[in-house]
């Protein structure tokens, strides 16, 4: 496995900043983090005027069939770690294969969501020609939703997904499972050390779920202005939230102008699949501003987060409906919240490292720290003054690999 050492660069590692410093990478694995010289005899990197950042985390993709380029596309963006929020096993299983011979983005995966039958997101699926097998569990009773659980954690689950979509904001009345299932699901999981998440874009639907005992959302409600119960609800059951406005932004077609732009930029024309450049200008305008609005998603994450509520970076970039592209719609994300929602840029680059690491019980990385995988992005510039400079990017390693798009480059 890889070692070198870089040195001479800026470092935030995932809680705070060291100003000059020196990191040493053994076998996979960060060896030695310091502000004095490190003596190695070895591959050196030295990058004054660079910062080093923890590998970011999406917190929220769908690696579909025929998206698998998606894991790859991440790594080049800067994006070490993608966490799928809902995929058939099998599908999982194929993508960690990928994911072992290297050269892409590692995978955190949930397997399957827990949805009834006809339930979010089986009519988008159905307009996108993909119509899904009968599930044998039908998940109306307590036993279903233990066994549910059960068997994703066999599967090798990272977390639970819960969809509890009314389906509002799209003109849509979907089927919920019963309280009493999800309540079965959370309990579940807990037992298993999971953390469980549910999707829900409404407030209705998020007051909910969260009185379930839920450990976050997937989505921040944007069907209406925050309120304060929701914004209590949050607090009461310390749960976070993964706000994914980007996808919202795309719902509501407010984000085309955004999309184009970053669509457009000089430096991510060459990290894109083919065809990325003209998904991304595209919105899926879902929904009409009766229904929901980007500002009142934006809203309620400025409220959660003064409230003191841990967010997320997450996307919910996805290879079926257009307005995403995995990778450079994290860094979107980022300027959203800082631009819109009161972030500073260190407080946005924690919600892409060490928060979700946190949150969703991922140890081994989100931080630069002695004896963590040495998932690491160098970017030139400072993005803790701006956050636009985390698309400066020069390398990207996962587990100390580079990324062979910087090999002759870094």
């Amino acid at each position: 496995m890889a070692s070198f050492l870089v040195k001479d660069v800026r470092i935030f590692d995932g809680d705070a900043v060291i100003d000059r410093g020196s990191v040493l990478v053994k076998d996979g694995k960060i060896a030695k983090v310091s502000t004095t010289p490190i003596d190695f005899d070895g591959k050196i990197v030295s990058k004054p005027g660079h910062t080093l950042l923890p590998g970011l985390i999406d917190a929220h993709v769908h690696i579909d069939f025929g998206s698998e380029s998606g894991l790859a596309q991440g790594l080049r963006f800067g994006v070490t770690t993608q966490c799928d929020m809902g995929n058939a096993p099998f599908q999982i299983h194929q993508l960690r294969a990928l994911v072992s011979k290297g050269d892409c983005s590692d995978l955190k995966a949930a397997m399957k969501s827990a949805t009834p039958e006809g339930g979010w997101p089986a009519p988008l699926l159905e307009k996108a020609g993909v119509v899904l097998p009968p599930d044998e569990n039908t998940l109306q009773t307590v036993e279903e939703g233990h066994n549910f659980v059960r068997d994703q954690v066999k599967d090798g689950a990272d977390y639970i997904k819960i969809l509890h979509e009314s389906g509002a904001p799209f003109a849509m009345d979907l089927p919920r499972m019963p309280t009493s299932v999800v309540n079965a699901i959370t309990d579940e999981a807990h037992t298993a050390g999971l953390t469980t998440l549910a999707h829900a874009f409404t407030i209705r639907d998020t007051l909910e779920v969260l009185s379930l005992g839920v450990d976050g959302t997937a989505h921040v409600a944007f069907d209406k202005p925050p309120t304060n119960e929701l914004i209590e609800a949050f607090r009461k059951n310390d749960s976070f939230c993964i706000p994914t406005l980007t996808v919202i932004g795309s719902c509501t077609a407010e984000s085309r102008s955004m999309q184009e732009g970053y669509a457009h930029d000089a430096r991510v024309k060459r990290l894109l699949v083919e065809g990325g450049q003209e998904k991304l200008c595209q919105c899926s305008a879902m929904t009409s501003a009766n229904d929901g609005s980007l500002r009142n998603g934006v809203e309620t994450v400025r409220r959660l987060k003064d409230a003191g509520i841990d967010i997320i970076c997450g996307t919910d970039s996805t290879g079926l409906a257009p307005g995403t592209a995995y990778g450079l719609s994290l860094h979107q994300e980022l300027e959203l919240y800082v631009k819109e929602c009161g972030f500073s840029p260190i407080e946005a680059l924690r919600s892409a490292t060490s928060l979700p690491a946190k949150r969703l019980k991922f140890p081994d990385r989100g931080w630069i720290r002695e004896g963590m995988r040495a998932d690491l992005v160098l970017v030139e510039g400072n993005p803790i003054e701006d956050i636009h400079h985390t698309l400066e990017l020069r390398g990207a390693w996962v587990a100390g690999e580079l990324c062979a798009y910087y090999e002759d480059r870094l």
